[in-house]
C-alpha cells in the first residue's frame, strides 16, 4: 500500500496572507514596529516550513522521494525531512500483502468447466521500482495472477488438477514471479483455495468412487477366500496324515453344532469304524469268489 504526502503550499500561502493582514493592523495600531513584525513573521514562516517538511517513515515502510517529479532517493525508517513544494514523498508498505483472486470459470484440458478460487501472497522488495515501473502494483499482481491461473489450468486435465493442487499452484507462482520481478515485487506464495465442479460432474465422480470401492472390496474378499482355501487344504493334509485326526475334527464339529448337550443327543461313530467294516466286507467278497 502506498500513500502520498500532502502538498502544504496552499496552506502556507493562506497562513502568509493571514499573518500579513494581522501584521498590517498591528503596525497601524503602533503595537509593534514594522521591522520587528517583519522578522517575527519571517521566523515563524521558517519554523512552520521546517516543521511542515518533517516526515516519519515506519519500520515496515520505505519513502520514495521525488524532486520536481524526478526520483532522487529512498528514505529509510525513522524521521526524515523533505523540501516542501519541491519534493514529495510516497510511502510504500513492505509487509506481505494478501490478494484474493475471485472465482474464475476455467475450462480444463479435458473440457470440464471448473470454478477456481485462489489467494496470492506478495511483498514489495524494491520500493522505487514498485512506484516508478507500475501504476498500481496490487491491482497488477491480482490481474496477472488471474490470467496465469487461467492459462495453467486450461492446459491440465481435471484429475491432475484435483490430485496435484500444490504443483499447479507452484507453476502459477513461477509465471507470476517472472512477470512481477521488474516491478520490484516478489510473490511469496499462491494457494488454490477451492475447486468448484458442476453438480453432474460431482455425481459422476461419486459413482466412480463407489464403483472403485466395490471393486476393491471384491478383490479383497476373493484374496481372503483364496488364502483360506490354501490354509484349509494344508489343514486337511495334516489331519489325513494324523491317526484319529479326522475323528477328532468330526467330534469338534458336532460339539459346535449345539453347545447345550441337554437338548440334543448325538451318537457319533469314528470314521475308522466304517473303514473297518468296508475292509471286512471286501474280505468276505474276495473269499466268496
Amino acid at each position: 500500500m502506498e500513500s502520498k504526502s500532502s502538498n502544504p503550499i496552499g496552506s502556507l500561502i493562506s497562513l502568509l496572507i493571514f499573518l500579513g493582514i494581522v501584521g498590517y493592523f498591528l503596525a497601524q495600531a503602533n503595537i509593534v514596529s514594522s521591522t520587528s513584525l517583519f522578522f517575527w513573521i519571517v521566523g515563524l514562516l521558517f519554523l512552520i516550513f521546517f516543521i511542515g517538511g518533517l516526515r516519519i517513515v515506519d519500520q515496515f515502510e520505505r519513502g520514495v522521494v521525488l524532486t520536481l517529479g524526478k526520483y532522487t532517493s529512498t528514505r529509510q525508517p525513522g524521521l526524515t525531512w523533505i523540501f516542501n513544494g519541491i519534493q514529495r514523498m510516497i510511502k510504500v508498505d513492505l509487509r506481505i500483502t494478501t490478494v484474493d483472486v475471485p472465482q474464475q470459470e476455467v475450462i480444463t484440458k479435458d473440457n470440464v468447466p471448473a470454478g477456481i478460487n485462489a489467494v496470492v501472497y506478495f511483498q514489495v522488495q524494491s520500493a522505487e521500482h514498485a512506484i516508478l515501473n507500475i501504476k498500481d502494483y496490487t491491482l497488477a499482481v491480482s490481474q496477472y495472477a488471474q490470467a496465469a491461473l487461467r492459462d495453467v489450468i486450461g492446459g491440465i486435465e481435471l484429475d491432475s488438477l484435483l490430485s496435484e493442487r500444490e504443483k499447479t499452484a507452484e507453476e502459477i507462482q513461477k509465471i507470476v514471479i517472472k512477470a512481477t520481478e521488474p516491478w520490484g515485487i516478489f510473490v511469496t506464495d499462491i494457494k488454490i483455495q477451492d475447486i468448484e465442479l458442476p453438480a453432474d460432474m460431482k455425481r459422476v465422480m461419486a459413482k466412480q468412487a463407489e464403483s472403485e470401492r466395490e471393486r476393491r472390496a471384491v478383490i479383497i474378499k476373493a484374496e481372503g477366500e483364496y488364502a483360506a482355501s490354501e490354509r484349509l487344504a494344508q489343514a486337511a493334509g495334516v489331519l489325513s496324515n494324523t491317526p484319529g485326526g479326522i475323528s477328532m475334527r468330526t467330534l469338534q464339529t458336532i460339539e459346535k453344532i449345539n453347545p447345550d448337550p441337554s437338548k440334543t443327543v448325538i451318537f457319533a461313530l469314528p470314521v475308522e469304524f466304517f473303514e473297518g467294516i468296508k475292509t471286512l466286507s471286501q474280505f468276505f467278497k474276495d473269499k466268496t469268489k
